[in-house]
């Protein structure tokens, strides 16, 4: 449909009018007082339209922004700009005009003109939409996906997108401003024990045998390190068969996957903060970030002050052990446990202006709630501690508890006792509430953190067995001696995880470069040295011709975007994500492979047998 009357004088246009770009002089987001009287063309989507009698206002959206556009009912084109559709794709010509006082919108960057339609054609006529485009509402997720690329169009979500888009554009800028140079490996690789499935690719060259689509490039970014390479950096695509997460879907992720060469853990933090806080500082929108250097905190320290290897620093509440106050006092429930077990410990939770029996009830209920027996607690007057606890130990312990807290009068304590590997999720679950319910968690920060001196091993609760508890390819405090020497399970590694307002930004570590050491560190762990040699020989190999230390990490972009754009869910900002099945509903991916491909792939599918129906 073209209404912009070419058919020659007829018209009464300028040749000018003609003569523009086809599409566009500008964007939508472009128009501004200055171009009053000029004559502007505009591409864009029907977002809105409002009939006011006389006048018809459509509002034309583009990637940039929104302009007014109004048309008179005099107007020989108005038919047409009314049969116009939300969404219809739409090239606009006319005057910029200024708008009157009343009718200046701040809220837009072209608020304060409108265009005026002398000619309009319809560039792509849009059917009956699923969902509406321009109004803020939740929609059912399996929608928004199916339609994802009118979902996309939405202003929260598009500005996602251009965000994700700007801060992937920064961290690149700043990682070379550090030295780094930007890599890429292989996508196509073998299996490695990262701690998640692989996703497989089957060979068709090499029947029976797959590639696995990399967890992580973690061999490569250390063979390059091998190489010479000092310092490596990409934008990496991860690929993990693992359930979805709202911080991580099943299928990829992205992360700033980076390796240095001749480094301390220090190093490697000296050179990733000023990157991690200066994008957050870009793109914070008026909100504080923390500045280098970030505080470390010992794996074993952050659980037993903040209930998790993630600790959220906005809040700061910060829990003790009060074991000894307990030890052999009157409240014979908590000193009967401390006597019969000597792995028993008291956790104290402060509360600050939690004092009084109404909040601390509360409290005690939602523990319930979380399916635990109770939050035992003591509430602090001029006169001293107050409730049942304070009760049964009396005062002079009451005030001891007092004093080491810090608490004040109207303070509060609650308790949490046990073992702290049962009750440790809990306990920080209850610091989180406290800090919630109290108002004394700050909004609008980015805290940091370093967690260190994480436990090289832990014991597999189901198989009894001695695993790596983190990534298999650190470096043992103490390298080979320690490995011989001691118990596995007090063997602290060189690893280390970056943590934002209790958001896990990636882990990393100083790399075990020595092929005795790993070798010694995988036995460990059950890897016989020809699984290992197996496995894991390219990197070996390497290995044996001269390696450097060296150590990395890999923040997660994915997770960096979603505290940006303060979003709980990362499908608000991935542009085409899985679903919570691992579907691509608008794609229809997963789906079935032809018989014939198949067979020169040397594939037999054997599904699993109807729910309900044993297999014969």
């Amino acid at each position: 449909m073209d209404i912009c009357g070419r058919k020659g004088d007829k018209t009464g246009y300028s040749r000018n009018f003609f003569a523009m770009h086809p599409y566009r002089t500008q964007t939508c987001g472009q128009l501004r007082l200055a171009d009053q009287g000029k004559t502007a063309r505009l591409s864009g989507w029907v977002h809105r339209k409002r009939d006011h009698g006389q006048l018809l206002f459509i509002d034309l959206r583009d990637h940039y922004g929104i302009t007014q556009c109004v048309i008179d009912i005099s107007s020989p084109l108005f038919a047409a700009v009314d049969a116009q559709r939300l969404e219809n794709v739409v090239t606009v010509t006319g005057a910029v005009v200024r708008r009157s006082d009343d009718t200046i919108n701040p809220k837009l960057s072209t608020g304060e003109v409108e265009l005026k339609i002398e000619g309009i054609e319809l560039l792509g006529a849009a059917e009956t939409l699923p969902f509406p485009i321009n109004v803020d509402a939740d929609y059912p997720e399996e929608m928004r996906l199916k339609y994802r690329f009118l979902d996309l169009r939405r202003e929260a979500v598009h500005n996602n997108i251009v965000l994700r888009a700007g801060v992937i554009a920064s961290l690149r800028r700043r990682m070379l401003q550090q030295g780094f140079t930007e890599f890429q490996t292989p996508i196509l690789t073998a299996s490695s024990p990262e701690g998640a499935r692989d996703y497989l690719v089957p060979s068709r060259l090499h029947p029976g045998k797959f590639y696995a689509l990399p967890q992580a490039p973690q061999q490569f970014k250390q063979l390059l390190m091998v190489a010479g390479f000092d310092r490596y950096f990409q934008i990496a695509p991860c690929f993990r068969d693992e359930a979805s997460r709202a911080d991580r879907s099943p299928g990829e992720f992205y992360q700033l996957d980076f390796e240095m060469s001749f480094v301390t853990q220090e190093d490697v933090f000296a050179a990733i903060e000023p990157v991690l806080a200066g994008v957050f500082e870009e793109f914070s929108d008026g909100r504080t970030v923390a500045k280098p250097p970030f505080p470390r905190i010992a794996y074993d320290e952050a659980l037993s002050k903040y209930g998790s290897d993630k600790p959220d620093l906005r809040n700061p509440i910060v829990m003790q052990d009060a074991t000894e106050i307990f030890a052999g006092s009157g409240f014979k429930l908590f000193a009967g446990m401390i006597a019969k077990d000597p792995a028993v410990r008291v956790w104290a939770i402060p509360a600050p202006s939690g004092g009084n029996r109404a909040f601390c009830d509360r409290m005690n209920g939602w523990a319930q709630d979380q399916g635990q027996p109770g939050l035992g607690y003591i509430f602090y007057r001029a006169e001293g501690g107050a409730g049942p606890i304070a009760n049964n130990i009396g005062p002079e312990r009451s005030e001891r508890l007092r004093a080491q807290l810090g608490l004040g009068d109207n303070d509060a304590v609650f308790f949490v006792a046990g073992q702290p590997k049962t009750f440790r999720t809990f306990a920080g679950q209850a610091r989180q509430k406290l800090g919630k319910e109290l108002g004394v968690a700050r909004d609008g920060v980015f805290e940091f953190c370093w967690v260190v001196d994480f436990p090289m091993y832990e014991r597999d609760e189901e198989t009894n067995q001695i695993v790596f508890s983190h990534n298999p390819f650190s470096m043992p405090q103490g390298g080979l001696e320690t490995l011989e020497n001691e118990d596995p399970l007090r063997i602290k590694a060189f690893q280390y995880d970056i943590v934002c307002n209790g958001v896990e930004l990636s882990s990393g570590a100083i790399r075990n470069h020595r092929p005795d050491v790993m070798i010694k560190a995988f036995a460990i762990a059950g890897y016989s040295a020809a699984e290992v040699e197996a496995r894991f020989g390219g990197l070996l190999d390497a290995f044996r011709y001269g390696a450097p230390p060296h150590g990395g990490s890999a923040p997660g972009i994915d997770r960096i975007v979603m505290l940006l754009a303060d979003t709980p869910n990362l499908r608000e900002i991935t542009a085409f994500p899985l679903n919570q099945q691992a579907q691509d509903l608008m794609m229809g991916a997963p789906a079935e492979v032809a018989p014939d491909r198949l067979k020169e792939l040397h594939i037999r599918v054997a599904l699993p047998p109807p729910a309900g129906k044993a297999g014969g």
